[in-house]
């Protein structure tokens, strides 16, 4: 007999499996990714869950709790994703991850509904290394979790008129416990009094750890930043003040570029990447320092 549940559904899904065993062979291949599903499964009843099925390289679980279905995720990351001792052979190994609190049918011991297809549909978007959720699902979590989400993206969903929005969970062991104010992030964070200065043409923008709201750049003139171009969206791209460290969130459809002068480059699409030391950031495509449409940035104490 069905019967209807609101729980918080997680699908967990190895990258590139396709190249794992065009890489590693057929064998080796095959083993790491059952241990990969291995590592789902553990980590799925640590925490209290339920495994459904497994998919080939995928797994499906459920969770009575949002928080129980972030610990979950979060472990199966830190154990599998660049985790040399997995897959050996210095193979890149990672896993993407998606979840939905939302109501289901429950019959024959699997799920079905429209935030199946929901929890699916976010770890499609996810990129390697990735935890995405929603909106529903951010808000049965806990004040510790709800801290460590932010908003990249929207996306369509099958049997939905409206775009839902997307959100990013971060899992890293270092971005969980800088959230406590009780424990010592280390020399990582950015020190309370450093200041993060942008310049573009004649306007100069100073962000302070005090700053209240992000800083906005795109074409549209209601950005903090107006930069014209024509790879250029109407709101591009925008700053934030994320536990001591300055983010640059990439919105736009063509990404944004930062070049450090210290000479790493970096590319942003639909995610974010943090501003430090100092440099260029550009739109839609590179533009080096003193060109018409290059934003030069310094983090500054």
């Amino acid at each position: 007999m069905a019967e209807d549940q609101q729980i918080a559904i997680v699908f967990a899904d190895v990258v590139g499996s396709t190249h794992l065993y065009e890489a590693m062979g057929d064998d080796q291949a095959r083993e790491t990714v059952t241990r990969c599903l291995d590592v789902m499964k553990e980590a799925t009843e640590q925490f209290g869950g339920t495994v459904i099925k497994t998919m080939g390289d995928e797994v499906m679980s459920t969770f009575t709790t949002a928080d129980d279905a972030m610990n979950a995720a979060a472990q199966m990351q830190q154990r599998i994703t660049n985790n040399p001792q997995i897959a050996g052979g210095g193979t890149h190994v990672a896993i993407r991850i998606g979840c939905h609190f939302g109501p289901v049918v429950n019959q024959d011991r699997d799920i079905f509904g429209a935030s199946v297809h929901t929890a699916n549909r976010m770890t499609s978007q996810a990129k390697s290394g990735q935890i995405l959720t929603t909106a529903a699902t951010v808000e049965q979590l806990s004040g510790e979790w709800r801290g460590l989400v932010r908003q990249i993206d929207v996306a369509a969903v099958r049997g939905r008129s409206d775009e839902l929005a997307v959100f990013e969970v971060l899992w890293q062991p270092e971005e969980a416990t800088s959230m406590l104010p009780s424990v010592n992030v280390g020399p990582k964070a950015v020190p309370a009094e450093q200041r993060l200065r942008l310049r573009y043409q004649d306007n100069e923008l100073l962000l302070t750890q005090d700053s209240s709201g992000d800083v906005t750049i795109g074409r549209a003139d209601e950005n903090n930043l107006v930069v014209k171009g024509n790879l250029i969206s109407r709101i591009h791209a925008r700053v934030e003040v994320v536990k001591n460290r300055y983010m640059l969130v990439d919105e736009s459809t063509n990404g944004t570029f930062i070049q450090r002068d210290d000479g790493e480059e970096i590319y942003v699409r639909r995610d974010s990447a943090e501003l430090s030391g100092s440099g260029v950031i550009s739109l839609g495509r590179v533009a080096p320092r003193g060109a018409p449409l290059a934003i030069e940035y310094s983090l500054e104490s």
